[in-house]
């Protein structure tokens, strides 16, 4: 993939692939303090309580596909949180190494999800439609005990979960579950224009990956992305899963950052990964 963070773009030099984050660009992370810009005090010292890594972490607005704004915070290039959120989350968990899950999980059933067609800068393309039908299949394809019902329209209200477009380079952005239930809002960001109907689904997937509870698969190192950081135990765990590997795994779907060449496919090790959480 392309690294935006809106994906941003960063040339993999020894591959000649381009390869982008699920949401912003970040180089190297060593300078936390020097990053994170204008975020008031109290809320940067609760985010690095939590051990996120707040470096770039910036202000966002959390947009809805009625076009409704709430302000929020992006870390880790992907994840939204709003202030309540970020303020009244307890640290949990502890951090190992790799193919991580958080401390929140979704309950067993099946979950709404609405792709949003709506006329409107908000509805998904042809592409991002296809991505996310693929996506929904290699999930449903696992026999877990979740799975997904795939529907496309503007009733998204009920929904569990709502996959829609948003202004941005390429990649996209989620959340983490609460209270059993999956995270709602999925963005997918329109740079994604132009990328074929893998990378979609390679995206898309990976979104609903952090929805249902999974954090980078290089959590530790974000090696996918050229670096060399730890984005820390965030607040809601970071826990190594049995059977995956704790080191690199260089095809897997939960990596940071992604390249243009991506199949959209889960390799064994994250086949492993939703099989033991669900």
């Amino acid at each position: 993939m392309k690294k935006f963070k809106n994906l941003t773009l960063l040339l993999a030099l020894s591959l000649g692939i381009t390869v982008v984050s699920c949401s912003k660009d970040t180089s190297v992370v060593d300078e936390q303090e020097d990053s994170a810009i204008g975020i008031p005090q109290d809320v940067l010292e609760k985010a690095r309580s939590l051990h996120f890594n707040t470096f770039d972490m910036q202000e966002t607005m959390l947009e809805k596909p009625n076009g409704k704004l709430e302000p929020a915070y992006l870390l880790e290039d992907d994840i939204i949180m709003t202030r309540d959120q970020l303020m009244n989350m307890e640290l949990g968990g502890d951090i190992t190494s790799k193919q991580y899950r958080t401390n929140n999980l979704v309950s067993d059933g099946v979950i709404t999800i609405i792709g949003y067609t709506g006329n409107n800068s908000n509805g998904l393309t042809t592409a991002m439609q296809t991505g996310l039908r693929w996506a929904v299949d290699n999930y449903n394809a696992l026999n877990l005990d979740i799975s997904f019902s795939l529907s496309f329209g503007t009733n998204y209200q009920s929904k569990d979960m709502v996959v829609y477009q948003v202004s941005g380079g390429a990649g996209g952005s989620a959340g983490f579950p609460s209270g059993g239930n999956p995270y709602k809002w999925v963005k997918i960001n329109s740079g994604m224009a132009g990328y074929s109907n893998n990378v979609h689904e390679h995206v898309i997937g990976h979104e609903i990956g952090h929805s249902i509870g999974f954090r980078h698969s290089d959590y530790f190192s974000r090696q996918s992305c050229g670096q060399n950081s730890n984005e820390g135990t965030a607040g809601v765990g970071a826990i190594h899963i049995p059977g995956t590997p704790t080191g690199y795994d260089s095809t897997s779907l939960m990596n940071a950052c992604f390249s243009s060449s991506e199949d959209g496919e889960f390799n064994g090790n994250d086949v492993t990964a939703l099989r033991y959480m669900y």
